[in-house]
């Protein structure tokens, strides 16, 4: 297929997406990547596929797809690539239930695209899966502002529908509705009515039937939420946008939903309550407050204020909880980077980058058997530890080696931060790490042993790959002699020491 032809058949599948017709954009995108491809046509296509996987809701084909697309994007050092690919990134982890991967994905995303200098299409839709993510992620103020961004790229560059393509009204309605649920109902009625009013708008320029499935489904879903508030119903009928929105999953909850609010709106409250009983919806489509902020209007609908008042707060306590979630990480977030200055400050003598490990900071293989043979030649005596993470290979599986290497880098952090002065700690390679403890003794070495397991233990792995905890598995073995035969015999005791503690015991006989 020629350069031209890989361009414009990307170019169409970028478009059948956008049209939520997500099975024939996926056939043309593996028809591209069946072929040869220049790198940047493979990065392209590689993104696209991941975009149509996440809009037909394959959750168990996230994390090998973005691993693969970063792979070819790490190739091909292309800024505006790269950041709509951390902007996926960002909603792969959102649907994973990892907050911290999430909010990682949003800065790397952010200032990748921040940096772009030649702008073009590329860019204008990293800007825009990039406010997407702000916006599941309930970052609202973020979401309109990158949205705004793609919209004042879209027409630098000239995209003819820039007008149509960047008005994304999910995310306006998003933020309604977040109101709503936090005990704002003035403020979401006034961005809702907005909704509306833009919806008259092109109507009146017949720019409607021009939107993208799923911004008409957000439209018409302003339109039916309105009336749940009691808001005097506009003249459009709701439910044929609601129909038009595609067949992706958060169109099915648009519409789910959308029959809901419609039942409240003309008072069949019961009839709100069952579809409510019934209704299946992801967390991100309008946050997981969504239901439960229904369920207490449907409630008030039909007289019942007891039941309204523990579904209203409900909604609340479920809005609140990300807030807090997101506190808990700020804490976490400065004690990583205090854990990082540390680390910088004990490893300052390392010489240069070929000793030191470009992912962790840590000193590298290299450098560990030099510091070991120079602490052995002036007489010294070490006990040498093999750390090797348990867990991790089902992170790399079901998160993607990108959750990988962070997982890498906070364990490098907590190991760091229980060493006592004077001890070594370097990565050794894959998920082993090693430490020196000088002139320390067995039972020393096995209070340190502790304090790493516990450390490790410690870490709030949920928040970065839920459902796979890590844990620590350490083998120790003493060093001494100046014969570096020696030395490789100690690396190898501890590291049959580390497989032994790893392998299960047997059962004692009843």
């Amino acid at each position: 297929m020629a350069v031209a032809d890989r361009t414009s058949e990307l170019a169409r599948a970028r478009r059948l997406i956008f049209e939520d017709q997500l099975g024939e954009a996926m056939t043309v995108i593996d028809r591209v990547l069946a072929g040869d491809q220049a790198p940047h046509d493979r990065v392209e296509a590689l993104t696209l596929r991941l975009i149509t996987l996440i809009n037909l809701g394959k959750a168990g084909d996230f994390a090998a797809a973005l691993d693969a697309g970063l792979a070819a994007a790490t190739q091909v050092q292309d800024p505006a690539q790269y950041g709509e690919l951390q902007a996926l990134a960002a909603i792969v982890a959102l649907r994973a239930g990892s907050l911290e991967g999430c909010v990682r994905a949003l800065v790397h995303g952010s200032r990748a695209l921040g940096a772009v200098e030649l702008t073009d299409e590329t860019t204008a839709w990293g800007w825009h899966n990039l406010a997407m993510a702000y916006s599941y992620t309930g970052f609202h103020g973020h979401a309109l502002a990158a949205m705004e961004k793609a919209r004042e790229v879209a027409v630098e560059v000239g995209v003819p529908t820039a007008n149509t393509d960047f008005a994304a009204p999910q995310i306006r309605l998003r933020l309604a509705v977040d109101l709503d649920h936090r005990g704002d109902s003035e403020g979401c009625q006034r961005i809702l009515r907005d909704i509306v009013h833009d919806l008259e708008r092109k109507q009146k320029d017949n720019e409607v039937g021009r939107l993208r499935p799923i911004a008409r489904g957000a439209m018409g879903y302003a339109v039916v939420r309105l009336g749940t508030l009691g808001a005097v119903q506009s003249g459009f009928e709701a439910w044929p946008l609601l129909e038009s929105a595609g067949m992706s999953t958060r169109a099915c909850d648009l519409r789910t939903l959308g029959a809901v609010c419609q039942a409240i709106a003309e008072r069949r409250p019961i009839e709100a309550v069952a579809r409510l009983e019934t209704a299946t919806v992801a967390e991100d489509s309008l946050g997981g407050a969504e239901i439960h902020r229904l369920r207490a209007l449907a409630h008030l609908g039909a007289a019942d204020y007891r039941l309204a008042y523990h579904a209203d707060r409900s909604a609340f306590r479920v809005a609140v909880a990300q807030l807090d979630r997101l506190r808990d990480l700020f804490v976490e977030g400065v004690a990583a980077l205090l854990d990082h200055e540390e680390m910088v400050r004990r490893i300052d003598f390392h010489r240069g980058e070929a000793q030191t490990d470009p992912l962790t900071g840590l000193p590298n293989r290299r450098y560990l058997e030099e510091h070991v043979t120079k602490l052995l030649k002036t007489g010294g005596h070490a006990v040498l530890g093999v750390c090797d993470l348990d867990g991790f290979k089902d992170v790399n599986t079901v998160h993607g080696h990108l959750s990988g290497d962070h997982v890498l880098q906070r364990v490098a952090g907590v190991l760091n931060r229980v060493m006592r002065k004077g001890d070594f700690v370097a990565r050794y390679g894959g998920d082993e790490f090693v430490v020196v403890l000088p002139t320390t003794s067995a039972g020393e070495a096995r209070e340190i042993s502790r304090r790493i397991e516990a450390a490790v233990a410690a870490e709030d792995w949920h928040s970065l790959v839920p459902g796979t905890p890590v844990g620590v598995t350490i083998g120790w073995a003493g060093l001494q002699g100046e014969d570096f035969s020696d030395v490789a015999a100690a690396f190898e005791a501890a590291d049959h020491a580390m497989l032994r503690a790893k392998a299960p015991r047997p059962r004692a006989a009843s």
